[in-house]
């Protein structure tokens, strides 16, 4: 015995995947694959000033990858996808999926990763839907975005995790604009094995009602019926805690585990967790006993229970 402990394999519940550019092109219904999310290959106009995130495509320079969908223009960026690339070299800089470590976006290749990154299982947000799905509840066709949220969630149980044997857990988006519709997509993927839901952490914040009403209830319930675990990433809620308008990024960073008090602050006071029929445990990670309720990156030093 030479006294050495063995460390056990991570299970890691806040993992990214980036969406590969097939997605919605292969589980979309044929005849809305026009419509969908999808990428081209272009050079990309110079920001007009300093700040300025709006991208415009053009027809000279280097050519990146970038997603088209409804309004938005996207391209990928170096430091969403930054893996195997040295801290000083990391960028914001539009790349494309050529320049990407393929474990970014193919499972295959993420099961090797892991197994470098002694990694046991993972469980992934998203990053072109962000990490609720948000741009399928600002797009302006309703319909179309629910069957884009059904594509990831096809894409997600079926190809991501699906030779995975358990390893590559699934998580789901839902039609954040309609909890009876959401309701059902839980059902729909809790019956083939997903018990994994990706929510916002404030929903005020993108505008619908907060935990304090009973909007989502339809939801809460089917949660609580299908043992779905709720999980929410700092993020989520599309805004950041300012100290001041004119306060420097810094300050955003150090006050990103904010947004996870608030949400915790909202899921206890307001009786939701009572429609979940849980308990709390407090933990460098907040899991529910049942499990059906998950912070990524609320900290033990930075719970509020």
């Amino acid at each position: 015995m030479d006294g050495s402990v063995e460390i056990p394999k991570i299970v890691s519940v806040d993992d990214h995947v980036v969406e590969p550019a097939h997605l919605w092109q292969t589980w979309l219904p044929p005849a809305l694959r026009d419509r969908g999310p999808r990428v081209i290959r272009s050079a990309l106009a110079p920001p007009r000033a300093k700040g300025d995130f709006v991208t415009e495509l053009a027809s000279e320079g280097r050519e990146v990858d970038v997603w088209i969908y409804e309004d938005l223009v996207a391209p990928m960026l170096q430091v969403i996808a930054s893996v195997g690339v040295p801290p000083d070299k990391i960028t914001a800089d539009p790349i494309s999926y050529d320049e990407m470590r393929p474990g970014c976006f193919e499972p295959k290749a993420r099961l090797a990763d892991m197994d470098l990154n002694h990694t046991e299982a993972s469980l992934c947000f998203p990053t072109i839907p962000r990490f609720c799905g948000q741009i399928f509840l600002e797009a302006k066709d309703k319909d179309l975005a629910a069957a884009c949220v059904r594509a990831y969630n096809d894409w997600m149980i079926e190809e991501w995790c699906g030779d995975s044997r358990g390893r590559l857990i699934p998580l789901c988006l839902i039609p954040l604009w309609d909890p009876a519709l959401a309701a059902a997509e839980v059902r729909r993927n809790a019956a083939r094995g997903c018990r994994a839901i990706s929510f916002t952490e404030l929903p005020a914040n993108l505008n619908l009602p907060s935990l304090y009403t009973d909007y989502w209830d339809p939801l809460l319930h089917a949660c609580d019926e299908t043992g779905t675990v709720i999980c929410m990433h700092i993020g989520s809620g599309s805004k950041m805690t300012k100290s001041s308008p004119d306060c420097p990024a810094a300050v955003i960073v150090v006050l990103t585990f904010d947004n996870a008090q608030l949400s915790m602050t909202d899921w206890l006071i307001s009786g939701a967790l009572e429609e979940l029929g849980s308990d709390l445990e407090v933990g460098e990670l907040e899991i529910f006993p049942r499990p059906d309720l998950c912070i990524a990156r609320l900290r033990r030093s930075e719970s509020v229970a």
